[in-house]
C-alpha cells in the first residue's frame, strides 16, 4: 500500500508516517505543518476569524439573548406527526472556514491547516463547504490529526461540520461496564425552560413519551441483562400521570434514580411519590446554586425556592435524595461542594456536572461520540449512545428499541469501532 509522510510541528511528535488516510491524500502527498509561519506571498484571507462572541445571524424572541452568535430553528412537526426537531442550527465557532466548493483535492487541507495555527486545544472549527463528500475525508482527517468532529448540519445545499481542536481523552473509564446503567427518557416536555438543557426541553417541547407499556417491557428485558441501574429523565418526569407506574417498574428491574426539579410534589403527585419503594428509588433534584441568583437566571424566577421546597418535602416523604448542580466555570463547581459541606450532604449524594455544549447551551464543554463512553439511553425516538445527546443524530445508535438485548449488542459494536480507531491511531502514530 502506498504511505504518506505526514510531518506536524508539534512540541511531542515529530514525525508520523501515516497509512493513505483517503484517496484524496494519495493523491496528493505534500508536507503539512500545523503550527509554521506562512510562506512568502501567502495569506491568510480565507479565513475569517469570528472571535469568542461571534455575531448574530437571526434569533426568535423566545430564545434568550445572553450570547448573539446562536439562532434556533423553529420547531418542525414532520407529516406522519411521529418526530419533532428542534435543533440548534448554529454552533459557535471560535474560526469559520467558508470552503466554497472546495474539497481535500483542491485546496482545502491548506485552509484547516492554517486554521490549526490560529487554534489552542478545546477551540471549535468550522468549515462550511458545498460539497457533501467533503464529510467522509474531513472525518478520516480528524482521527489522523487528533482532532474531534463533533456537528454538522445542512442548510440550503450547504453543510457545515464543526471540529473541536484536540483529541479526546484517551484512558475511557473502564470500570463501569456497557450495559449497567440504563437512561430513559420518558417525555421532553417540562415546567420550566432551562437555557442550557441538553435535550431542548420546555413547556412547549412535544412529549414525545415512552409510555408505561413499553417501559414495562423495557424494564423486564433489562432485567435479563444485567442492568444494575436505571435513571428516568426527561423533560421532567413528573407531569406524567402514570409516572407512579413507570417508576414502580423501573425499581422492580433496578436500582431508580428519578432526575427532577422537585417542583411539582403537590396534589395527586405526592401520592405518586408515597406509593414508591423508598429502598428502590432515589431522587435527583436539581439545584445549580448555594443561592438563587444563578439558579434562578437560568431556570426562571422563584425557581430555586421551588426546588428547595421539594428536597424538604422528598426527605420529609424518606427518600434519599441526591442534589445536582449543572456549573459552568470550575469556580461555580467549587462554589457549590462548600455549600454541600455545610450543608452535611455526603459524597454519594452530590452530583456536579459541567454544561454541555448540546441543545439549548450556547457555551459549554464540547462533546462528540469519541468522548463520552456510552451509557444505554432510550427514548421514544430510539437508542442513543448517551444521554446528554438523546435528541442529536450524531449520537443515535439505531432507531429499533426492541428487542432490547439487540439494542444493547448495538452500542457495543459501536464502543468497540470507536476503541478500534484509537488503538489504529496509537499504532500510525508511534514514533519510538
Amino acid at each position: 500500500m502506498a504511505r504518506l509522510d505526514v510531518v506536524i510541528d508539534h512540541p511531542r511528535v515529530a514525525c508520523w508516517g501515516v497509512a493513505a488516510l483517503s484517496q484524496i491524500l494519495k493523491e496528493n502527498p505534500h508536507e503539512h505543518r500545523a503550527n509554521r509561519q506562512p510562506d512568502e506571498g501567502e495569506s491568510d484571507s480565507r479565513i475569517r476569524l469570528v472571535g469568542r462572541l461571534g455575531y448574530c445571524v437571526s434569533c426568535p424572541e423566545r430564545v434568550r439573548h445572553h450570547d448573539p452568535s446562536v439562532r434556533f430553528a423553529e420547531q418542525a412537526q414532520e407529516p406522519c406527526g411521529q418526530r419533532y426537531n428542534m435543533r440548534l442550527v448554529r454552533m459557535k465557532a471560535n474560526i469559520e472556514i467558508d470552503a466554497g466548493g472546495k474539497t481535500f483535492a483542491a485546496g482545502l487541507l491548506p485552509d484547516l491547516i492554517a486554521a490549526l495555527r490560529h487554534s489552542e486545544p478545546g477551540d471549535l472549527l468550522a468549515i462550511t463547504s458545498s460539497e457533501a463528500s467533503v464529510g467522509a475525508d474531513l472525518e478520516t482527517w480528524c482521527r489522523f490529526t487528533r482532532n474531534t468532529l463533533i456537528d454538522s448540519s445542512s442548510e440550503a445545499g450547504r453543510t457545515r461540520w464543526v471540529i473541536r481542536c484536540g483529541a479526546p481523552p484517551q484512558d475511557p473509564d473502564g470500570s463501569r461496564p456497557i450495559g449497567t446503567r440504563l437512561w430513559l427518557y420518558t417525555n421532553f416536555d417540562c415546567n420550566l425552560e432551562c437555557d442550557y438543557c441538553c435535550v431542548r426541553s420546555s413547556p412547549t417541547a412535544p412529549r414525545r413519551a415512552l409510555g408505561l407499556e413499553r417501559v414495562q417491557r423495557i424494564a423486564a428485558e433489562a432485567a435479563q441483562l444485567g442492568v444494575r441501574e436505571i435513571f428516568v429523565t426527561g423533560g421532567e418526569p413528573f407531569l406524567l400521570v402514570d409516572i407512579a407506574g413507570i417508576l414502580t417498574a423501573c425499581a422492580a428491574a433496578a436500582l431508580t434514580t428519578v432526575l427532577t426539579n422537585g417542583m411539582l410534589f403537590t396534589g395527586h403527585r405526592v401520592e405518586a411519590l408515597r406509593s414508591l419503594p423508598r429502598d428502590r428509588v432515589t431522587l435527583q433534584i436539581s439545584l445549580d446554586s448555594p443561592t438563587p441568583e444563578l439558579h434562578d437566571r437560568h431556570r426562571g424566577r422563584g425557581t430555586w425556592a421551588r426546588a428547595w421546597e421539594g428536597i424538604e418535602r422528598a426527605r420529609a416523604e424518606g427518600f434519599r435524595v441526591r442534589l445536582a448542580a449543572t456549573v459552568s466555570s470550575d469556580a461555580e463547581a467549587e462554589e457549590f461542594r462548600r455549600f454541600l459541606d455545610a450543608h452535611r450532604i455526603a459524597e454519594e449524594n452530590r452530583v456536579i456536572r459541567h454544561i454541555a455544549l448540546r441543545g439549548f447551551a450556547a457555551e459549554g464543554i464540547a462533546l462528540a461520540r469519541a468522548d463520552l463512553v456510552p451509557e444505554v439511553t432510550i427514548t421514544a425516538g430510539g437508542v442513543y449512545w448517551h444521554p446528554v445527546g438523546a435528541e442529536d443524530a450524531d449520537l443515535l445508535v439505531t432507531s429499533e428499541i426492541f428487542p432490547l438485548a439487540e439494542s444493547f449488542a448495538a452500542v457495543r459494536r459501536d464502543f468497540d469501532r470507536e476503541r478500534e480507531h484509537a488503538r489504529r491511531l496509537a499504532t500510525i502514530f508511534n514514533c519510538a
